[in-house]
Protein backbone atom coordinates (compact mmCIF):
# COMPACT_ATOMS: atom_id res chain seq x y z
CA UNK A 1 0.00 0.00 0.00
CA UNK A 2 2.91 2.35 0.54
CA UNK A 3 3.26 2.93 -3.22
CA UNK A 4 -0.37 4.03 -3.62
CA UNK A 5 -0.95 7.79 -3.80
CA UNK A 6 -4.22 8.97 -2.26
CA UNK A 7 -6.01 12.30 -2.59
CA UNK A 8 -8.71 13.07 -0.01
CA UNK A 9 -10.77 15.89 -1.48
CA UNK A 10 -13.72 17.45 0.33
CA UNK A 11 -16.14 20.33 0.41
CA UNK A 12 -17.57 21.42 3.75
CA UNK A 13 -19.48 24.49 4.79
CA UNK A 14 -19.71 23.98 8.56
CA UNK A 15 -17.24 21.18 9.24
CA UNK A 16 -18.93 17.77 9.04
CA UNK A 17 -17.32 16.65 5.78
CA UNK A 18 -14.06 18.27 6.81
CA UNK A 19 -13.93 15.97 9.85
CA UNK A 20 -14.87 12.96 7.72
CA UNK A 21 -12.07 13.88 5.30
CA UNK A 22 -9.59 14.23 8.15
CA UNK A 23 -10.49 10.73 9.33
CA UNK A 24 -10.09 9.46 5.77
CA UNK A 25 -6.64 11.06 5.64
CA UNK A 26 -5.77 9.44 8.97
CA UNK A 27 -7.10 6.09 7.74
CA UNK A 28 -4.93 6.17 4.63
CA UNK A 29 -1.86 6.87 6.74
CA UNK A 30 -2.82 4.07 9.13
CA UNK A 31 -3.10 1.71 6.15
CA UNK A 32 0.55 2.38 5.31
CA UNK A 33 0.13 4.92 2.50
CA UNK A 34 3.18 7.20 2.38
CA UNK A 35 1.75 9.91 0.14
CA UNK A 36 -1.66 11.31 1.07
CA UNK A 37 -2.97 14.74 0.16
CA UNK A 38 -5.84 16.43 2.01
CA UNK A 39 -7.43 19.10 -0.16
CA UNK A 40 -10.54 21.26 0.01
CA UNK A 41 -12.69 22.31 -2.92
CA UNK A 42 -12.62 26.05 -3.48
CA UNK A 43 -15.43 27.99 -1.81
CA UNK A 44 -17.54 29.77 -4.42
CA UNK A 45 -20.34 31.19 -2.26
CA UNK A 46 -20.38 34.99 -1.94
CA UNK A 47 -18.95 36.39 1.27
CA UNK A 48 -22.27 37.95 2.24
CA UNK A 49 -23.94 34.52 2.20
CA UNK A 50 -21.17 33.02 4.33
CA UNK A 51 -21.30 35.90 6.79
CA UNK A 52 -24.99 35.24 7.48
CA UNK A 53 -24.12 31.84 8.98
CA UNK A 54 -21.78 32.00 11.98
CA UNK A 55 -20.83 28.32 11.75
CA UNK A 56 -20.03 28.65 8.05
CA UNK A 57 -17.91 31.76 8.64
CA UNK A 58 -16.14 30.05 11.53
CA UNK A 59 -15.34 26.99 9.44
CA UNK A 60 -14.00 29.03 6.52
CA UNK A 61 -11.63 30.80 8.90
CA UNK A 62 -10.65 27.55 10.65
CA UNK A 63 -9.67 25.84 7.37
CA UNK A 64 -8.10 28.80 5.61
CA UNK A 65 -4.72 27.06 5.52
CA UNK A 66 -5.98 23.83 3.93
CA UNK A 67 -4.68 23.67 0.37
CA UNK A 68 -7.25 24.01 -2.42
CA UNK A 69 -7.74 20.98 -4.67
CA UNK A 70 -6.40 21.18 -8.21
CA UNK A 71 -6.37 19.12 -11.37
CA UNK A 72 -2.80 18.17 -10.50
CA UNK A 73 -4.07 16.37 -7.40
CA UNK A 74 -6.40 14.27 -9.55
CA UNK A 75 -3.72 13.41 -12.08
CA UNK A 76 -1.21 12.60 -9.32
CA UNK A 77 -3.30 10.23 -7.22
CA UNK A 78 -4.07 6.56 -7.79
CA UNK A 79 -7.12 6.68 -5.51
CA UNK A 80 -9.57 9.37 -4.42
CA UNK A 81 -11.73 9.71 -1.35
CA UNK A 82 -14.35 12.40 -1.96
CA UNK A 83 -16.50 13.89 0.79
CA UNK A 84 -19.23 16.47 0.26
CA UNK A 85 -22.63 17.27 1.77
CA UNK A 86 -25.87 16.81 -0.09
CA UNK A 87 -27.73 19.72 -1.64
CA UNK A 88 -31.29 18.69 -2.49
CA UNK A 89 -30.03 15.17 -3.14
CA UNK A 90 -27.27 16.43 -5.42
CA UNK A 91 -23.67 17.54 -5.00
CA UNK A 92 -23.02 21.11 -3.80
CA UNK A 93 -22.36 23.52 -6.65
CA UNK A 94 -18.84 24.08 -5.34
CA UNK A 95 -17.98 20.40 -5.68
CA UNK A 96 -19.77 20.01 -8.99
CA UNK A 97 -17.84 22.98 -10.37
CA UNK A 98 -14.59 21.24 -9.43
CA UNK A 99 -15.69 18.09 -11.26
CA UNK A 100 -16.80 20.16 -14.26
CA UNK A 101 -13.21 21.38 -14.68
CA UNK A 102 -11.88 17.86 -15.29
CA UNK A 103 -12.66 17.78 -19.02
CA UNK A 104 -9.02 18.06 -20.05
CA UNK A 105 -7.92 15.17 -17.85
CA UNK A 106 -10.93 13.09 -18.89
CA UNK A 107 -10.42 13.63 -22.63
CA UNK A 108 -6.77 12.61 -22.38
CA UNK A 109 -7.62 9.44 -20.44
CA UNK A 110 -5.86 10.53 -17.27
CA UNK A 111 -8.83 9.78 -15.02
CA UNK A 112 -9.46 6.27 -16.31
CA UNK A 113 -8.80 3.42 -13.87
CA UNK A 114 -8.51 5.69 -10.86
CA UNK A 115 -10.16 4.11 -7.81
CA UNK A 116 -12.81 6.28 -6.18
CA UNK A 117 -15.02 6.20 -3.11
CA UNK A 118 -17.37 8.85 -1.74
CA UNK A 119 -18.83 10.03 1.57
CA UNK A 120 -21.57 12.53 2.34
CA UNK A 121 -23.84 14.09 4.96
CA UNK A 122 -27.25 15.72 5.22
CA UNK A 123 -29.14 17.62 7.89
CA UNK A 124 -31.68 14.82 8.38
CA UNK A 125 -31.89 11.05 8.01
CA UNK A 126 -33.54 11.09 4.59
CA UNK A 127 -31.96 14.21 3.18
CA UNK A 128 -30.56 12.70 0.00
CA UNK A 129 -27.39 10.91 1.10
CA UNK A 130 -27.79 7.95 -1.26
CA UNK A 131 -28.75 10.00 -4.30
CA UNK A 132 -25.84 12.38 -3.69
CA UNK A 133 -23.34 9.53 -3.81
CA UNK A 134 -25.00 8.06 -6.87
CA UNK A 135 -24.76 11.49 -8.51
CA UNK A 136 -21.04 11.58 -7.69
CA UNK A 137 -20.48 8.10 -9.09
CA UNK A 138 -22.16 8.94 -12.40
CA UNK A 139 -19.27 11.30 -13.12
CA UNK A 140 -16.79 8.64 -12.09
CA UNK A 141 -18.33 6.22 -14.59
CA UNK A 142 -17.85 8.78 -17.36
CA UNK A 143 -14.22 9.05 -16.32
CA UNK A 144 -13.76 5.30 -16.60
CA UNK A 145 -12.82 5.22 -12.93
CA UNK A 146 -13.32 2.21 -10.65
CA UNK A 147 -15.95 2.85 -7.98
CA UNK A 148 -15.01 1.23 -4.67
CA UNK A 149 -18.23 1.51 -2.68
CA UNK A 150 -18.05 -0.16 0.74
CA UNK A 151 -21.18 -2.23 0.22
CA UNK A 152 -21.78 -4.43 3.25
CA UNK A 153 -18.24 -5.77 3.37
CA UNK A 154 -17.74 -5.20 7.10
CA UNK A 155 -19.87 -4.84 10.23
CA UNK A 156 -18.62 -1.28 10.70
CA UNK A 157 -20.80 -0.20 7.77
CA UNK A 158 -23.93 -1.07 9.75
CA UNK A 159 -22.63 0.77 12.79
CA UNK A 160 -21.97 3.84 10.65
CA UNK A 161 -25.52 3.99 9.27
CA UNK A 162 -25.63 1.16 6.75
CA UNK A 163 -25.23 3.10 3.51
CA UNK A 164 -23.66 0.71 0.95
CA UNK A 165 -22.72 3.55 -1.41
CA UNK A 166 -20.42 5.23 1.10
CA UNK A 167 -20.36 6.43 4.68
CA UNK A 168 -23.02 9.06 5.26
CA UNK A 169 -24.08 10.87 8.39
CA UNK A 170 -26.87 13.08 9.63
CA UNK A 171 -25.04 16.29 10.43
CA UNK A 172 -25.38 17.71 13.92
CA UNK A 173 -24.25 17.12 17.44
CA UNK A 174 -23.23 13.54 18.11
CA UNK A 175 -23.29 12.46 14.45
CA UNK A 176 -19.53 11.96 14.19
CA UNK A 177 -18.94 9.25 16.74
CA UNK A 178 -16.47 6.40 16.85
CA UNK A 179 -18.73 4.11 14.79
CA UNK A 180 -18.60 6.55 11.88
CA UNK A 181 -14.83 6.82 12.20
CA UNK A 182 -14.51 3.02 12.11
CA UNK A 183 -16.72 2.86 9.03
CA UNK A 184 -14.59 5.47 7.28
CA UNK A 185 -11.43 3.56 8.15
CA UNK A 186 -12.87 0.42 6.56
CA UNK A 187 -14.06 2.27 3.45
CA UNK A 188 -10.67 3.90 2.96
CA UNK A 189 -8.77 0.66 3.55
CA UNK A 190 -10.97 -1.13 1.00
CA UNK A 191 -10.43 1.63 -1.56
CA UNK A 192 -6.67 1.51 -1.11
CA UNK A 193 -6.60 -2.28 -1.33
CA UNK A 194 -8.46 -2.22 -4.64
CA UNK A 195 -6.14 0.51 -5.94
CA UNK A 196 -3.18 -1.64 -4.93
CA UNK A 197 -4.49 -4.69 -6.74
CA UNK A 198 -5.12 -2.62 -9.85
CA UNK A 199 -1.71 -0.97 -9.80
CA UNK A 200 0.06 -4.29 -9.22
CA UNK A 201 -1.81 -5.88 -12.12
CA UNK A 202 -0.93 -3.00 -14.46
CA UNK A 203 2.74 -3.35 -13.57
CA UNK A 204 2.96 -7.08 -14.28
Amino acid sequence: MKDIKVAVIYYSSTGTNYQMARWAHEAAKAAGVKEVRLRKVRELAPQEAIAENKEWQKHVEHTKDVEVASMDDLEWADAYIFSAPTRYGNLPSQFQSFLDMTGGLWSSGKLANKVVSGMTSASNDHGGQESTLLTLYKTMLHWGAIVAAPGYTHDTIFGAGGNPYGISVTAGKGSLGNEVKEGIFHQVKRTIEIAGWLKTGKNL
